[in-house]
């Protein structure tokens, strides 16, 4: 089947046996499973390749990752659930310090495999150098963020009001700790295989949550790089791993009934299946990031310079493979035909090659399917009207950046999310039509609008979609940092709120101690206050 694509042998998407990189490149051995603490070898396994070919054109193979069955991932959750013993276990039952001294002594141990992490990242999910280091930098300073966090406020003084210490209203007198769950199902995507999975992983173990770890099909030798450090710095059974088939051992373990809450982060329909999948589904508690159709809105006041770069790095940073990604550019017509011809010459400044160049933005995919998929959505863009401006060739999954123009609004691109190299600019007269596409999608995460001045279009667009969106930018486009910001988002993208802060909440429950006030009762409290691990301060 053809994909829509020229095909470019000019660009590299591949290596020689004499290049230095391929002399070099990982071989992840993950022929084990990793339950109750222990490394246990695996024979059945899968292939793992990388999206850079060698010199016969075949995708690289780059170690391997045990498959495991339904009845095997269920022995996972087994495990998380004996850890946990029903909250009586060792890790819930532990001081809120010692679990954090805990989680620092992983770091310790994590740190030591840190260029192993960067260099699999580069070969198995193409991040380039920069994004491939920042990713393992960011995810520790995420963590070590989380702790100095709990350290200095309290898990509970965050809210408001928090109740941290003793407080008597109408006669009775309470404090305020969090709790866990229970176990946690934590399933998090290739395209930041790390950063997404820790920011869920770390707030819920610190706050005593036993886990059962989906480890990703595509991205997922980076997580086997870290069993190691996390049977020498945890209990066992406090965090196990599940490698294989996602479809076949995710209904499995919600059909156990032993999963306590989801921690997702990909795409809605899987969400939502493991949701119906679970045996009692009014007691799942649920945290999700999902998909993203973020707009970018050029009004005629914007600066197109500034408008430019940054819809550049938006549309294409990490190609496109980002729930915060620009995914769609609605430009005001009477600016249209010169922004297209700036946003093009941008777009094809951009070096492309393999991610061992820091200099290169775009990079091969990792999905080999993925390349069909942009196609049918170019040939249905094309089918109503648009025409390629820029892009349309390729090599194996490396694409060049594609742009269409003028793209309409019932094309496939406004309702469904690329996560990919191609970018689509619609015009527009007013911004009701577009308020109204706006309305009616799935999308509620990000709306960047691009305008300067006392622009009255710029108040319009920010009142009328403030309870639509979790995150407006303004002249910059989406993100989800700095991690201390709030990243929220509505309709078919979240459920819960993703920072430095919302994490530890996401993952705990408020637990209060009260007694009615009076001495007798606050001769108890006293002595729990003083003795308890639960009152320890971190």
């Amino acid at each position: 089947m053809s994909t829509g694509f020229v095909e470019d042998e000019t660009l590299q998407a591949s290596v020689s046996i004499d290049d230095e990189f391929y002399k070099k490149r990982p071989f992840v051995d993950g022929s084990f499973t990793f339950i109750n603490g222990v490394k246990k070898p695996y024979t059945k396994v899968t292939c793992v390749t990388s999206p850079i070919r060698g010199p016969d054109g075949e995708r690289i193979q780059i170690g391997t990752e045990a498959h495991m069955t339904c009845e095997e991932a269920t022995v996972a959750v087994d495990a998380a659930h004996k850890a946990f013993a029903g909250g009586l276990g060792v890790w819930p039952s532990m001081s809120l310090r010692d679990r954090i001294i805990t989680v620092e002594k992983y770091l310790d141990e994590v740190l030591k495999v840190r260029d192993e992490i960067i260099s699999v990242l580069q070969w198995e999910i193409c991040k380039n150098t920069n994004d491939a280091t920042n990713e393992f930098d960011r995810t520790i300073k995420f963590v070590r963020d989380v702790i100095e966090l709990i350290r200095s406020k309290g898990p509970t003084s965050i809210m408001q009001p928090s109740f941290e210490e003793w407080t008597t209203i109408s006669g009775v007198t309470g404090k305020v700790r969090r709790g866990p769950y229970g176990i946690i199902l934590c399933v998090a995507p290739f395209n930041y295989p790390l950063n997404e999975m820790y920011a869920m992983l770390i707030p819920a173990l610190i706050m005593g949550n036993t886990i059962v770890l989906k480890i990703p099909s595509i991205g997922g030798l980076a997580h086997l790089l870290t069993a190691d450090a996390f049977a020498l710095a945890f209990p066992p059974g406090v965090i196990n791993f599940i490698s294989g088939s996602g479809r076949e051992t995710m209904p499995c373990i919600m059909r156990t009934g032993k999963i306590d809450m989801l921690g997702f982060i990909g795409g809605k329909k899987g969400c939502d299946s493991l949701i119906r999948d679970h045996l009692e589904p009014h007691r799942l508690k649920v945290f999700s990031q999902l998909e993203g159709n973020n707009m970018a809105i050029i009004l005629p006041s914007a600066n197109l310079d500034v408008a430019v770069q940054q819809i550049i790095s938006g549309t294409t940073s990490y190609n496109g493979q980002r729930c915060t990604a620009i995914k769609i550019v609605a430009v005001h017509t009477q600016i249209a035909d010169d922004f297209v011809q700036k946003y093009k010459q941008a777009l094809e400044k951009l070096k492309i090659g393999l991610p061992f160049d820091a200099a290169n933005s775009i990079t091969p995919l990792p999905d080999e399917n993925k390349p069909n998929y942009l196609a049918a959505l170019i040939h249905d863009a094309k089918a109503k009207g648009a025409t390629i401006v820029s892009g349309g060739t390729k090599h194996f999954t490396l694409i060049k950046p594609t742009a269409l123009y003028p793209v309409p609004f019932e094309a496939r691109l406004f309702s469904e999310e690329q996560f990919g190299p191609l970018i689509p600019i619609s015009k527009f007269d007013s911004i009701h039509p577009i308020l109204s596409i706006l309305a009616n999608s799935w999308n509620g995460q990000q709306l960047a609008i691009f305008c300067s001045g006392q622009d009255k279009d710029a108040l319009t667009l920010l009142d009328k979609t403030q309870s639509i969106f979790g995150r407006i930018n303004i002249n910059s486009a989406p993100s989800r940092g700095p991690d201390q910001f709030p990243f929220s988002a509505r309709r078919s993208s979240a459920m819960g709120t993703m920072s430095v802060s919302h994490a530890i909440e996401a993952f705990s429950l408020e637990v209060i101690v009260a007694y009615k006030d009076n001495p007798e009762n606050k001769v108890v409290a006293d002595y729990l206050d003083s003795n308890s691990a639960f009152f320890t301060d971190p």
